[in-house]
């Protein structure tokens, strides 16, 4: 985990989906050095506990573990109603839980895979963002961080469920920049290519090839993802909103 200075954080309460391992894990880190308290959302809850026991023992903040299936909204009514029992509020809310399941061909995707797909990486932010979002609104306002991908601007045919699911991402991060404006500030981080357990699955030779084009020559550290997320989430980025920002190595800005 990478050192993180004072963000205008202290004693906010940040909750982040997918947020045992990957980057969410390392913005689940960098938020608890920042001075705030964290809740760990992913499905699997011994995932999540491990990971808020790391958090208390190494920053002393409070860390909330909480299993929650994404795509699930009376699972994500559960999900607020007991943060907001635990903390009283939500501050920070990063939508980063996601699934790009890999298929052969076009027409073997299920209706089965694609509904997954779309569950996890559009309809359950829709409906968290709602959820928390008005809350936000209604109170002391708030930050939501979207954590989208440039397949929804560079979509392959390997991922095009996954890309179709991360361009409506966009789209809900520009409508509710406007429907939440002026206290709760909606904003994206368009993230490329990341060395998570995901891409232990990458073949070697394809991915030194493909990422030895983009402008910086390879993919991203997991903990480079957190300078641009602490941003969002305080006060430096108050005049930012509605806005998509490539975290990508430079793969978007390759023509």
């Amino acid at each position: 985990m990478a050192t993180v200075p004072e963000a205008g954080l202290r004693d906010k309460v940040a909750l982040v989906t997918g947020g045992s391992r990957g980057l969410g894990r390392e913005m689940v880190l960098a938020f608890a050095a920042a001075g705030a308290h964290v809740v760990v959302v992913s499905r699997k809850y011994e995932a999540c506990a491990a990971l808020a026991a790391q958090v208390r023992e190494r920053t002393g903040r409070e860390a909330l573990p909480v299993a929650c299936h994404m795509a699930d909204w009376a699972a994500q009514e559960r999900l607020v109603e007991q943060v907001e029992q635990h903390f009283g509020r939500i501050d920070v809310l990063v939508n980063n839980a996601g699934m790009a399941p890999r298929y052969d061909n076009l027409d073997g995707v299920t209706e089965e895979l694609f509904d997954k797909v779309i569950g996890v990486n559009l309809k359950g932010p829709f409906r968290l963002t709602a959820l928390v979002g008005t809350r936000m609104a209604a109170a002391e306002g708030g930050s939501v961080i979207n954590i989208g991908s440039v397949a929804a601007e560079r979509p392959t045919p390997h991922e095009l469920p996954y890309a179709a699911a991360k361009a409506g991402l966009n789209a809900l991060t520009k409508g509710f920049a406007q429907a939440f404006g002026p206290r709760v500030r909606v904003n994206a981080i368009l993230a490329g290519p990341f060395l998570t357990d995901v891409s232990k699955h990458w073949a070697p030779e394809a991915t030194h090839r493909r990422f030895g084009e983009y402008p910086l020559g390879r993919a991203g550290r997991p903990e480079e993802i957190v300078g641009t997320a602490l941003h969002l989430a305080g006060p430096g980025s108050s005049f930012t909103t509605g806005a998509v920002i490539p975290v990508d190595g430079g793969r978007t800005a390759k023509a």
